[in-house]
């Protein structure tokens, strides 16, 4: 692997839609953080708490790090990570340079977005996931209401040639 990026983001506000066209830019290697949490059954909030814990994404950081032992070409990770620790934790083992973007949005546009989406998470969950992603700025902010295409021209900016 030659670098790694986190697109890291609210519900809604088109991470997963910059993450995939910026991996075909760069012909990197994408992947989905939910979907490593919901295919090694992390995803699940304990009762009382308010969202994933932290040692569920540090485990699933670990199978990220394992599954992409050798490759070698850009890693693109999309998630919400909405907990410091997780990305720290990928910066501090991964084996190769990270970059991190956060990309900002209003939260009603994220709510907007996710009901015309074919699976709605609803308006509590986005209100939800914009606020833990909301508490601490991480890397580079990049602003999500401009069209995607131009977000990734920015980022693009930011990353090696």
């Amino acid at each position: 692997m030659k670098y790694f990026v986190i697109i890291r983001g609210p519900l809604g506000c088109g991470n997963s839609t910059i993450a995939k066209q910026l991996t075909q830019k760069i012909n990197g290697e994408y992947i989905e953080l939910d979907k490593v949490l919901d295919d090694n059954g992390l995803s699940s909030i304990p009762p009382g708490a308010e969202c994933i814990p932290v040692e569920n994404f540090i485990k699933a950081n670990n199978i990220i790090i394992q599954q992409t032992t050798g490759i070698d070409v850009p890693l693109v990770l999309d998630g919400c990570f909405y907990h410091k620790e997780v990305i720290d934790d990928l910066i501090n083992k991964m084996p190769v340079k990270g970059y991190v973007f956060t990309l900002k949005i209003p939260i009603d546009v994220c709510v907007e977005r996710d009901s015309k989406r074919e699976k709605s998470y609803g308006e509590d969950a986005a209100r939800a996931v914009h606020s833990l992603v909301s508490r601490f700025d991480y890397g580079v902010d990049i602003y999500a209401t401009k069209p995607p295409e131009e977000a990734i021209q920015e980022i693009l900016s930011h990353l090696p040639s």
